[in-house]
């Protein structure tokens, strides 16, 4: 049995480790904003993340295989895949993708820091989850989405059938995409982490190779250049596949909202990435947006890291 293995069947985790692998994971998927501009500049979105999940799905799947473990064989098991490798994969991704050929990769960074709102909004309608439910997190969810509103702008509510205000809007659905993610994929705590990994991502694959095909005609594309192939192999590879075990990890340790908590983290990354590789600048308006969702993101989840009264020090919480 492996080191993780042992910490997440045991109960006991090293929050040192975790909250580690937490930045770790909000780097990769930092960069992964940059990566995407840079590769939907000649590749269209639905082709770039069909090859995106379907090197990950492959990398993973010989990974698993090398580790000697076998994919399930049970129909409720692929069932449930495929609406992880649908929420967590395959539908953010697009959106996200889409998104990113009308506005900056640090603007879609910014918007797609809100996961853990829409988590925190999800736990008070529904009731699911135990985080209790105070007055500074419900301050900070009013804080991040007039963030949003700032961020996305006044005009965009005069102008919503344009092209901008629907591609900050798409991101935004990604968002709340990545929201449902870390819940539904709860109910793999039993199987390996590079098994749930492999197993959704390779129906994440199923699901956007023939969209690609029927949509985009990929084979009938020009040569995209070697950056752009880079850029697709890198998402493919390492914010995909690397970042996908370390995603399931942390839902079995950390928990869901402390999970999504690294949105905050993740929109710095995309920001301070897309400025220095790409030159891109944001408004002032952007910026005062840009710095309230922080705000309300870190109010709602810096305590999901820290040990609540009656709580182990390394005891997992959702």
């Amino acid at each position: 049995m492996s080191t993780q293995e042992r910490h997440t069947t045991s109960g006991q985790i090293s929050l040192p480790i975790e909250a580690g692998l937490l930045l770790l994971l909000s780097l990769i998927w930092g960069s992964s904003f940059t990566l995407i501009k840079l590769a939907v500049a000649t590749i269209p979105p639905f082709t770039m993340v069909a090859a995106r999940v379907t090197i990950a799905a492959i990398l993973l799947i010989l990974i698993a295989t090398a580790q000697g473990h076998s994919l399930p064989r049970q129909t409720s098991v692929w069932a449930a895949f495929v609406v992880q490798g649908l929420l967590q994969s395959a539908l953010p991704f697009t959106l996200i993708s889409w998104g990113e050929t009308h506005i900056t990769s640090g603007l879609a960074g910014v918007l797609n820091a809100t996961p853990p709102m829409f988590v925190l909004a999800i736990a008070v309608m529904t009731g699911r989850g135990r985080q209790a439910i105070c007055g500074r997190k419900i301050a900070g969810v009013v804080l991040g989405l007039a963030g949003v509103a700032l961020t996305m702008g006044i005009d965009a509510l005069s102008g919503i059938g344009t092209a901008s205000p629907l591609a900050q809007t798409a991101v935004l659905g990604a968002s709340f995409s990545y929201a449902l993610a870390p819940i539904w994929g709860q109910r793999f705590s039993g199987l390996p982490t590079v098994v749930t990994a492999a197993g959704a991502m390779s129906c994440a694959a199923v699901l956007m190779l023939p969209t690609a095909a029927a949509l985009e005609q990929p084979w009938r594309l020009e040569q995209p250049p070697a950056q752009a192939i880079a850029a697709v192999i890198a998402l493919g590879v390492v914010c995909t596949a690397l970042a996908m075990v370390i995603y399931f990890r942390l839902i079995h340790t950390l928990g869901t909202l402390a999970t999504t908590s690294g949105s905050y983290l993740r929109a710095g990354f995309a920001v301070a990435l897309g400025t220095a590789i790409l030159g891109e600048h944001l408004t002032w308006a952007s910026l005062a947006g840009m710095a309230l969702i922080l705000a309300g993101v870190v109010a709602v989840t810096v305590p999901a890291l820290a040990p609540t009264a009656g709580t182990p020090a390394g005891a997992p919480r959702n």
